[in-house]
């Protein structure tokens, strides 16, 4: 919902310029999928909403890989939107009758799997733009907690990919997104409530924890139900 309220006020999506009335259609389609999926009997539908909206941003970042499949940026982008996708799908594969628990849990752990990857690699690949984001009053140093983010990311990873205590790297993933949310974003949107970046990173941020969140709560029950999750 924050994503199409933002979308509505600066007329794009991170960058999307497009016709207006394109605008106003994916602002509202986020709009109505964030408040839909809040209910049991409309969370399917708004969840395949948020699908393929999501679907289409992700794919927007493909023409970007292909002119420059070196720079990691639109490799990057593209990740950071499919997890959204992929948090989504789970909400609307848990309501539909044709996926098992188990399969869902497979598939959600592969895809936030190599999403968490792209996130690790993005900051390997950017570190010194990663550590500027770091607050200077946390110790040890910025490039400190940099270098331990980017290896927590990768650790998450390898984790859901391997499923090998795949709960609680979703729930610490969880809990490390929410945490670059607060200390990270909300002091910078503090500092500057005007600045389009710093409502889409706080936003983009958000969402992707709660995607991490999805999976968690699905492995979950996974678990509780004596599924294949040996975390």
């Amino acid at each position: 919902m924050a994503f199409g309220l933002i979308t509505l006020v600066w007329h794009d999506y991170n960058g999307w310029h497009q016709p207006r009335y394109l605008v106003h259609a994916a602002a509202a389609a986020l709009i109505f999928g964030g408040a839909a999926i809040q209910f049991r009997r409309t969370a399917k539908a708004g969840a395949a909403v948020l699908v393929a909206v999501y679907l289409v941003f992700a794919l927007r970042c493909v023409p970007g890989i292909i002119a420059t499949p070196k720079i990691y940026n639109s490799w990057g982008n593209f990740f950071e939107q499919f997890s959204l996708v992929a948090g989504a799908a789970i909400v609307y594969a848990r309501w539909s009758s044709a996926w098992s628990p188990e399969t869902l849990n497979r598939i959600g752990r592969i895809l936030l799997g190599l999403c968490t990857t792209s996130f690790a690699l993005e900051q390997a690949f950017y570190l010194g733009a990663t550590a500027s984001l770091v607050p200077k009053w946390i110790p040890p140093s910025q490039m400190f907690w940099a270098l331990t983010t980017t290896v927590f990311f990768a650790l998450a990873a390898v984790a859901l990919l391997a499923n090998r205590m795949a709960l609680l790297a979703a729930r610490l993933l969880t809990m490390m997104l929410v945490l670059f949310g607060l200390i990270v974003w909300v002091p910078l949107l503090r500092a500057d409530p005007r600045s389009h970046t710093n409502w889409s990173e706080i936003t983009e941020t958000f969402a992707i924890a709660g995607a991490a969140w999805i999976l968690a709560d699905l492995l979950g029950e996974v678990r509780a139900g004596g599924g294949d999750n040996k975390s």
